[in-house]
């Protein structure tokens, strides 16, 4: 090769290692945090520093609830979660979801409903009430990113995070944890949702309520159905390494769209306390 040749081969290939970096970044710049690791997802906190502020009670469709946000601001902003309590239940019931999901990234609110008797559809109304309430009202606004927004609820309030998702297809995912509602049909359900089931739950079994809801929606919507083995209804109301682990890894994929969280999805995992796993792998990218 001449000499000149081998020059501007050389400087090439510097070029493409100086732009290669920031290639990857336009693919996809809602990547939050480092490349993931088994330990990283499993771990109680992530690698986000989080802090937490009141929402008043007296707040416009919804009950109030507690906003956990990382207190980073290198990073541009954020997904954003709001999660809805079961039946009778106050959002202390699911708390410890939300400093969990938040130093991974997120922004969260745990919410309680106007009224613990309330139902699914009210539930769903008030999740959205809630997403609503974090981009356009609260002190964190600026830290969201409004068309990255997902809902996730126990129980009654698992599915209300259905009707949410239902009403408001623009949604990045929803998470149901033992879910429970009378409507069996989401078959015009667009939104990725992934269905956390308990084998042993004697409220709302699997058999009537999870694995219906679950094969009623669409494959094109993306989804999958995990069944916690020997699980009560109770499961999400107590911290679960099995249960973060993969709502983490859902959340990154859907509403940060983040391929690196891929292969905690798909194939279908296998952990121990896992009794069954069903899903629509391979995602689409």
């Amino acid at each position: 090769m001449r000499r000149g040749a081998r020059i501007l081969c050389g400087l090439s290939a510097v070029a493409a290692l100086a732009i290669a970096p920031t290639a990857q970044a336009v693919d996809n710049p809602y990547e939050r945090g480092p490349d993931p690791t088994e330990n990283s997802i499993e771990a109680s906190r992530g690698p986000f520093s989080v802090s937490q502020t009141t929402v008043s009670s007296l707040v416009s469709g919804f009950g109030g609830g507690t906003i956990y946000y990382p207190t980073s601001t290198s990073e541009g902003t954020f997904g954003a979660l709001a999660i809805s309590p079961g039946f009778t239940a106050s959002q202390s019931s699911i708390a410890w979801l939300g400093p969990r999901l938040a130093s991974q990234g997120f922004v969260v609110i745990t919410i309680d409903t106007n009224s613990i008797y309330d139902q699914p559809a009210s539930r769903g109304d008030q999740l959205r009430a809630a997403l609503s309430y974090l981009t356009s009202s609260s002190t964190v606004r600026s830290r969201i990113d409004a068309s990255r927004l997902a809902v996730a609820g126990h129980s009654m309030g698992g599915g209300g995070s259905l009707e949410a998702a239902q009403d408001q297809p623009t949604l990045q995912a929803a998470i149901p944890l033992a879910p429970w509602n009378s409507q069996k049909s989401w078959s015009t359900l667009r939104v990725p949702t992934f269905i956390i089931g308990g084998e042993n739950d004697s409220v709302a079994s699997v058999s009537s309520h999870a694995i219906p809801f679950y094969n009623s929606i669409p494959s094109s919507a993306e989804k999958a159905y995990m069944e916690m083995n020997g699980a009560s209804h109770f499961f999400p109301n107590t911290s679960n390494t099995t249960v973060a682990k993969y709502m983490i890894s859902w959340l990154k994929r859907f509403v940060d769209n983040d391929t690196r969280y891929e292969q905690f999805l798909c194939p279908a995992p296998n952990d121990s306390d896992i009794e069954e796993y069903r899903n629509t792998c391979p995602h689409a990218a």
